[in-house]
């Protein structure tokens, strides 16, 4: 019967989303029959050509980049607030942990990685 809680939760959950998809989207969505609603408002121009563009593969790398830096952060706050207790032990580690990510930002930074433009 503990399992009870989390199996009312588990449907709760997943009428919510059903309905949310299946009842209520039809009924709020735009709809228009009319072909010029339906292409992009390009500031009152015609748009020419496709809308898809080939993406340059430096904005996911830097993206990615960012992602792993910013969850070194979140690995430092806790090293930071349990310090004292950690010893030399856990310095040692938390320098090796940031020589590591620093090495792998020197190699990307060589390898033209952060360059924005070209």
């Amino acid at each position: 019967m503990q399992y009870g809680h989390i199996l009312i939760f588990v449907i709760l959950g997943a009428g919510f989303a059903v309905v949310n998809l299946l009842v209520l989207s039809p009924l709020l969505r735009f709809n228009s029959h009319d072909e010029r609603q339906k292409i992009a408002y390009e500031c009152g121009m015609e748009p020419i050509g496709t809308p898809y563009v080939p993406m340059d593969i430096n904005f996911y790398i830097f993206g990615l980049l960012f992602v792993v830096f910013d969850v070194e952060t979140l690995f430092l706050y806790p090293w930071a607030i349990i310090f004292k207790d950690l010893g030399w032990i856990g310095y040692g580690s938390m320098l090796i942990f940031i020589g590591v990510l620093f090495f792998g930002l020197i190699y990307t930074w060589r390898r033209g990685a952060l360059k924005w433009g070209h």
